[in-house]
């Protein structure tokens, strides 16, 4: 896909065999943009049909769910990124964790009848979330630092909310691009999601500069100094918002065919795919171990009228029973 270079990669015909539930590097090389596209078929409808979520809130997990893998698939062998929502709105809770190299879950909590009213009216991603907080966590593991950066959620959707994430934590030239549709076939009704996210990363520094965000405090009549754009990052930038949803889902059109129609004049450069599959941590060892953190009082009131404790993952609704002396209840 990209052009001939000496002691370069060898140019090859670009691949029209799309791929679902799967993440691509690529990088154009003459804009300094690095990024991926991101496409998910069976994974999220997997994820989403075993909630049966509402279209609305169906939508934004969906989102949720290509933006985590976006940012997650970064991640290299080991480790976990989480997406978490908390906020006043009718879905006042979203999360979504990718454990790399391929694991996504997901979830939403709703409110069903604040939903249906905001949905008469037309609703909008922002009107869904409402005002609350958006955090992104990022676990290396045992021997690194977990590390967190919050976005204040003030109406905007997830996609305005990453790009004030990358400029307050990261300061990176972000964009992104994500979208969610239900496709009808022969077979049935299946969600898909899709997305694509650019960074400009030159060597010097001072083209990555932006505008710095208003403190709120500066006194009257004061003009914060507003940097110039790099050429070659609104060039990215105005390809990427010539994006069209549809091309982000449909399973027709493949990602390579995509970055070659934003990209053909400049040369785009793609890397080996990384596959994404939905599954939970779960387990029934998990949840008895954290069963047995709570006090005897505590587990004694969860005791079911069957005689036994059962509980159901947020995550996967997966349901399980427990005898209360495996969690060392004397009868």
């Amino acid at each position: 896909m990209d052009p001939a270079q000496a002691h370069g990669p060898v140019s090859r015909p670009v691949s029209d065999q799309g791929h679902d539930d799967s993440v691509l590097p690529f990088a154009v090389e003459p804009l300094d943009v690095r990024g991926r596209v991101v496409r998910l078929g069976a994974s999220v409808d997997h994820i989403l049909s075993q909630h049966n979520y509402p279209a609305p809130v169906a939508r934004l997990v969906g989102e949720a769910a290509a933006l985590t893998v976006l940012l997650g698939s970064s991640l290299k062998l080991k480790g976990g990124f989480q997406l978490q929502t908390r906020s006043d709105g009718p879905i006042d809770m979203l999360v979504v964790d990718f454990d790399a190299p391929d694991r996504l879950r997901a979830f939403a909590r709703y409110d069903a009848e604040r939903l249906e009213a905001v949905a008469r009216n037309g609703e909008l991603p922002g009107e869904l979330l409402g005002k609350g907080h958006l955090a992104f966590t990022i676990d290396q593991g045992n021997e690194m630092s977990r590390y967190q950066g919050v976005v204040a959620l003030q109406g905007q959707g997830l996609e305005e909310a990453a790009h004030q994430y990358f400029r307050q934590s990261e300061q990176i030239p972000t964009r992104v691009r994500l979208a969610v549709a239900e496709s009808v076939t022969g077979t049935g009704r299946n969600w898909r999601a899709g997305g694509v996210m650019l960074q400009f990363l030159p060597s010097s520094p001072e083209r990555q500069r932006q505008a710095d965000l208003d403190p709120g405090d500066a006194p009257r009549g004061i003009l914060l100094e507003t940097p110039a754009e790099d050429d070659a990052w609104t060039e990215a930038k105005m390809l990427a918002a010539t994006i069209e949803d549809h091309e982000l889902v449909d399973p027709t059109l493949s990602s390579e065919r995509l970055l070659y129609r934003l990209f053909h004049e400049r040369g785009v450069k793609v890397f080996t795919p990384q596959g994404v599959q939905d599954a939970c941590r779960c387990s029934r060892d998990r949840i008895a171990n954290m069963l047995r953190r709570f006090t005897a009082e505590e587990r004694r009131d969860m005791i079911g009228d069957n005689g036994k404790i059962g509980v159901t993952c947020e995550f996967c609704s997966t349901y399980r029973e427990f005898e209360p002396e495996e969690l060392g209840e004397q009868g």
